[in-house]
């Protein structure tokens, strides 16, 4: 772990010194959890209490405010993405946890993969967005042509989070598919379903790249339908407001209920932290739900649920407030 990814020690010391700072909430992703004890130890050399906040995070919209505040902490340190404009009132510095693994072997066996297309979109998450770069001059070295999206809402270009592709959306149709540089399936599955675009992982961990495939993003675009079908059935709905501070969207909520009252279907707000099955289960007498908080919730998690779970945009496809079609033009996670 501690040859992937860079963690800027350095600097996290001199900013508790600079800051003064006397104790220190640290957030660290699944990925990075195992680094807990040696930031500790490095938090404490820099004359500070460490605290590692054991909770999931799942995001920059996901900052422990409360917790920091119900600890006393004059300071958060969160790990593993970039910053987003949010109202907090701890101070939070992010340290973005950039890979160290060499992309050369994943975008190499990506060509096999993109050897129908000339025109690539490139996207990344912020772990890799140094070797961007990189990662065009190969491509560019093997033929193909290459376009990045500007930043947008992101804080670099080319940069993609599990809810927010606008960058992609807007090469979208100046493209031929996608190559997605990065671990995992995510992001490439949002990708996919953004851009309905084909998708290609050039995987850096493992050395190797793989397609998305179109089977498997018909599968979800045909469950979410089944979804939306079976909630229109329903009578009662709990729509979920989402209490991690960035992803709290009262205003859509009370949005959503008054357009379900006007459906003459029963509304109640649900405010919770944590979106899970084990959660939605002590409320059998609610049909279906929508969540307002993090809309990858009802797609990635969805053989866990129940009942049906919209996101926002797809409450509103079931009350006839937006097509269908406006889904698959690129707002599946749109809040």
């Amino acid at each position: 772990m501690t040859e992937t990814f860079e963690l800027e020690e350095d600097m996290l010391r001199g900013e508790i010194t600079r800051r003064g700072s006397r104790r220190v909430l640290i957030q660290l992703p699944e990925g990075l959890k195992g680094e807990g004890l040696r930031l500790a130890r490095v938090v404490e050399e820099a004359g500070a209490l460490p605290i590692i906040s054991a909770d999931p995070c799942y995001g920059a919209c996901d900052i422990a405010i409360d917790e920091a505040r119900r600890l006393n902490a004059d300071l958060i340190v969160h790990y593993g993405h970039s910053e987003l404009i949010l109202d907090v009132d701890i101070p939070t510095i992010y340290i973005e946890a950039r890979s160290k693994v060499q992309i050369d072997g994943a975008i190499e066996d990506s060509l096999r993969h993109l050897e129908e297309w000339g025109r690539i979109g490139l996207a990344t998450t912020v772990q890799h967005i140094h070797r961007l770069d990189e990662a065009r001059r190969m491509l560019n070295k093997a033929g193909k042509t290459v376009v990045v999206g500007d930043a947008g809402r992101m804080r670099y270009p080319g940069q993609v989070i599990g809810c927010e592709y606008s960058n992609a959306l807007t090469i979208k149709d100046e493209v031929e598919a996608f190559l997605f540089l990065g671990g995992g399936r995510f992001h490439a599955l949002g990708l996919a379903l953004t851009t309905m675009k084909p998708v290609v992982v050039a995987d850096p961990f493992e050395g190797r790249a793989y397609p998305i495939g179109e089977d498997e993003v018909q599968k979800v675009i045909r469950q979410r339908w089944i979804n939306i079908a079976q909630a229109r059935e329903a009578g009662a709905f709990g729509i979920l407001v989402g209490m991690k501070i960035g992803q709290t969207n009262l205003n859509s909520a009370l949005r959503l209920k008054r357009y379900l009252r006007e459906c003459g279907k029963d509304a109640v707000l649900l405010a919770l932290r944590e979106i899970n099955a084990e959660a939605l289960r002590e409320f059998p007498s609610i049909e279906a739900f929508v969540n307002t908080g993090c809309p990858r919730v009802s797609t990635d998690d969805l053989s866990t649920f129940e009942k049906p779970v919209l996101n926002v945009n797809e409450a509103l496809v079931m009350l006839g407030r937006m097509r269908w079609e406006d889904l698959l033009e690129g707002r599946w996670f749109e809040r």
